[in-house]
């Protein structure tokens, strides 16, 4: 581990200019790239104090042993030679976004005689024109069957045209109208070449203009009383509707804009982006990351924009192909600091202005909110994918054995989260995770009481030593009975059940910091329980705190073993929240009912019965109180008075 004081830049040597910098290991390999406004504010902010940086910052700066810079003329420089040492460099601490898969597209070889059309996955080649990236490749093959009634072009390989040249045949497609067969010579190059130039521009948007020159082609047959020419320009117009159909219309016509957005949490993010042109859907594709460091969404956004047009724009320069891969308006969820600078870049690799912008209200606004939908719904996927798996679950399971020091793997994690308002209504939850995997069947909840006055130590010290009381309890149980014999450890010889909390956990983890965790430690020790790991897992910067030790130990953000950590904890916190609503709930309801007097425990639960809610009781009229059974028009005057009045308080509340 290196230290940043040996190689830090000696004072004023650092120029106060834009430009883009690079730390390198040992090996002088580039471990990391950034850019600044000021290259002297942001360099010498990775020489703070240590104990003072984010941990994935404190680690890339250990591991670097020395800092390289360059001044560049504009911001947008800096941008262009941020991309090109990423890409060049592949910096280790840098978050770059690759598919998570590999998108297929289709494919018009324009280079060739007969230019062929074909689904293709793999890098741009000159002289190909592409559409998409497309989810399914028979997204694809559905689309083109479609179309290829009205635009016959070619879709064999080169060896099946060769062959069928040779034999003077076509294949089957040239036999049912779905290939101009030019392999026989049914047109001419030139011909075909047209017919490929139509299917372009359909694609590529130009759909109103093609579908009424075959309006106008079939009224005409049909005045002429070329009926089965009509009929079949009929059918062609059919077939082009239905192959627009597969790509809704979500915006105005003429729309050319991509819709980014992200979902996110502590470790990863989830992006989406949506390819709108001509005012249709023409291709989406996503990625999911791991963070290397702690960053917003406006960050990842930059980050984003500036890798994904980049490498757009450089296969669009190795193809040659037509257009620009830049739209003339991106909508992202939040507006980088640098907004302004990557804009004026975007415009350059467009060669026309570019909007960077973020939607408001309208059908911008609504699309952009089913892109976050997809977004959520991918990294909801990807997170039970990477939960499902065993490897990963075993290698989690290994990486806490090594990082924790302990004697095991923790088979058994069990976890506890404590809840309330301001120290009301404390309550605490304890699930259980065996083998990376939920048992929702084990998991407890817990009305804090004598501990809730020592704040959150002391609401951790009480289920702790609750629940490990009651572990103490069964096995002395077991031991006066000799269960053991005749039954494992933990099982009801009479139901054959699971007894509560009859196993030890191998891994007790604590939401929150060191004093939680010390507050946990010292309650089993008490207890006499020596063989139960303890650790406190900080949300803010996901820490891990072990009992006694004035430093936390730092996990890698993108390892599988803080990853298990984090859902441990976020099902704790999420089944503790749930808890604490209910209770609270309960306890407002019963609170507003309990102070009206002459309002007995029957009545109260005849009027909740009957309107469901005290939020429904407060819009009823008199009548509709004294239309409950056992309810006077006395007392139903006396509720509607008290509720009306607690209304009116509850407004006094607000607006003061």
């Amino acid at each position: 581990m290196a230290d940043p004081s040996t190689y830090r830049p000696a004072p004023g040597t650092i120029p106060d200019a834009p430009g883009v910098y690079r730390f390198h290991d040992a090996t002088g390999r580039v471990i990391y790239v950034g850019k600044a406004k000021s290259l002297r504010s942001r360099l010498s902010s990775y020489f703070a104090d240590l104990a003072g940086l984010h941990p994935r910052t404190r680690q890339m700066v250990t591991t670097a042993t020395g800092v390289q810079w360059t001044v560049v003329g504009t911001e947008v420089e800096a941008l262009q030679l941020e991309y090109s040492w990423i890409k060049e460099y592949d910096p280790k601490f840098n978050v770059r976004y690759r598919d998570d898969k590999s998108y297929p597209v289709l494919a018009v070889t324009l280079h060739e005689e007969y230019p062929r059309l074909h689904v293709y996955r793999g890098p741009r080649k000159r002289g190909v024109r592409y559409f998409g990236p497309y989810a399914h490749a028979w997204a694809i093959r559905e689309t083109l069957d479609l179309l290829l009634r009205v635009f016959p072009a070619r879709t064999c390989s080169a060896g099946v045209f060769k062959r069928h040249s040779q034999i003077g045949r076509p294949c089957l497609l040239g036999y049912i109208g779905k290939c101009s067969a030019p392999c026989v010579d049914r047109v001419s190059a030139e011909e075909h070449r047209g017919i490929v130039e139509d299917f372009c521009d359909f694609l590529a948007g130009q759909t109103d203009q093609l579908m009424r020159k075959l309006d106008k082609q079939m009224q005409a047959a049909s005045a002429e009383l070329e009926f089965e020419r009509a009929a079949r320009l009929r059918d062609d117009l059919e077939a082009l509707r239905r192959a627009m159909e597969k790509q809704a219309v979500v915006l105005g016509d003429g729309t050319d804009a991509d819709v980014v957005a992200f979902a996110e949490d502590e470790l990863a993010a989830a992006v989406q982006v949506f390819h709108i042109r001509g005012g249709r859907v023409r291709g989406q594709r996503g990625w999911v990351i791991d963070k290397l460091e702690q960053t917003d969404t406006a960050a990842l956004t930059s980050q984003f924009l500036t890798q994904f047009y980049g490498e757009q724009a450089a296969l669009a320069d190795q193809a040659d192909a037509g257009g620009s891969p830049v739209p003339r308006e991106v909508l992202v969820p939040d507006l980088p600091e640098d907004s302004e600078t990557i804009a004026g870049w975007l415009g350059e690799l467009r060669g026309s202005r570019v909007s960077l912008r973020v939607p408001q209200r309208g059908d911008k606004r609504a699309l952009m909110g089913t892109v976050e939908r997809n977004a959520k719904e991918a990294f909801q996927q990807y997170k039970l994918r990477r939960a499902g798996d065993l490897t990963a679950r075993s290698a989690a399971l290994q990486e806490l054995q090594e990082s924790l020091a302990l004697d095991t793997p923790p088979l058994r994690i069990e976890c506890i989260d404590v809840s309330h308002v301001q120290g009301s209504d404390v309550v605490a939850s304890l699930v259980v995770f065996e083998d990376g995997v939920p048992r929702k069947s084990e998991y407890r909840r817990f009305e804090v009481r004598e501990g809730a006055e020592g704040g959150d130590v002391g609401s951790i010290d009480e289920v702790v030593r609750r629940r490990f009381a009651r572990y103490l309890s069964e096995t002395a149980k077991e031991g006066a009975r000799g269960d053991g014999a005749d039954a494992p450890s933990g099982i009801d010889p009479d139901t054959g059940r699971p007894k509560k909390f009859a196993y030890p956990p191998n891994l007790l983890v604590i939401d929150g910091g060191g004093p939680q965790a010390n507050a946990a430690a010292d309650a089993l020790t008490e207890m006499g329980i020596t063989d139960v790991a303890v650790i406190g897992l900080a949300k803010r910067l996901e820490e891990v705190w072990l009992p006694a030790d004035p430093d936390p130990v730092i996990l890698a953000r993108n390892s599988e073993a803080l990853y298990l950590l984090q859902r441990v904890r976020d099902e704790a916190h999420r089944f503790a929240i749930s808890y604490h609503r209910s209770k609270r709930g309960k306890r407002m309801t019963s609170s507003t009912l309990d102070a009206i007097p002459g309002l007995g425990e029957t009545r109260r639960a005849a009027l909740l019965k009957h309107f469901g809610s005290v939020k429904k009781l407060r819009q009823a009229s008199v009548e509709d109180i004294v239309a409950v059974p056992g309810i006077g028009r006395n007392t139903a005057e006396t509720v509607h008075a008290a509720l009306a009045e607690g209304t009116a308080g509850e407004r006094g509340e607000q607006s003061e």
